[in-house]
């Protein structure tokens, strides 16, 4: 059953206040970085947005899954594997295709996290903000990409304080002489310093997803970006061992956190 169907009223509700920022933003001018700008997508977005928003609501959830396409991917080429390995971790895939880090951060500000208390949150996120727009014109700088994948961690961490983070490098794509791959490069390069070792852990599987020349394989992606199934049974095989010792450590505390009691 469509989510819009399942949830009508709580899908109405969000698509028309997501209409009526839409037409608020358009009358803003001088936003200087894109990627750190809340932004809804269409109706259609919306309504699964509104399906997370219900899921959330439910509880039962100790590790959340959020992303783009690829994370979406376990829906789909991943199936089998999501639900050997992650649905008995009581796990939740948030992740919506064409999602870039402004997207996710509307989700979160209207409550794809609100009443959760998830032991660990995966987040693989940004290669959409990367590349062109097919209309022409860069998406968004590495700075600027860089800087929103930096203002999900924020929010994430302010809305779950008691939540780790496993924060996933962004994997390999195109060819590895691209503007794209070096782009990537970078990216990364920041995002492993957000890793405090404590609420922020970080993972780069990047190597076992290219062979020893840095080229991938279309076996695993044939598109140079999506994985196969072989490609999701990797990441799986990868995911495994950091985030079952995420799930065994003691909940942050208020004290952790540097809180005064």
């Amino acid at each position: 059953m469509p989510i819009e169907r399942k949830y009508p009223i709580l899908a109405r509700r969000i698509i028309r206040g997501a209409m009526l920022l839409g037409v608020l933003g358009y009358a803003c001018t001088g936003v200087a970085n894109t990627a750190t700008e809340p932004e809804a997508r269409d109706e259609k977005w919306l309504a699964r947005h509104a399906g997370f928003v219900a899921e959330a609501g439910r509880g039962g959830i100790d590790v959340v899954f959020l992303g783009d396409s690829i994370t979406d991917g376990w829906r789909t080429v991943g199936r089998v594997l999501w639900d050997e390995h992650f649905a008995p971790l009581h796990a939740a895939n948030f992740g919506i295709d064409g999602d870039r880090t402004q997207h996710v951060l509307w989700r979160i500000d209207h409550g794809t996290l609100d009443g959760l208390a998830p032991k660990v949150v995966v987040m693989m996120l940004g290669t959409n903000n990367t590349g062109e727009e097919r209309t022409g014109g860069v998406r968004n700088t590495t700075e600027e990409a860089i800087a929103g994948v930096e203002a999900v961690v924020a929010r994430i961490v302010q809305r779950l304080p008691n939540s780790r983070i496993l924060l996933l490098a962004l994997f390999p794509r195109s060819t590895p002489e691209s503007a794209h791959r070096a782009q990537i490069k970078i990216i990364n390069t920041a995002l492993a310093k957000l890793a405090d070792g404590d609420r922020i852990h970080y993972l780069d599987i990047g190597a076992v997803l290219v062979g020893a020349d840095g080229r991938i394989s279309p076996y695993i992606m044939p598109d140079l970006l999506h994985p196969t199934e072989a490609g999701y049974a990797l990441w799986a095989a990868a995911l495994k061992e950091p985030l079952t010792r995420l799930l065994a450590q003691p909940p942050i505390s208020g004290q952790d956190r540097g809180e005064t009691r």
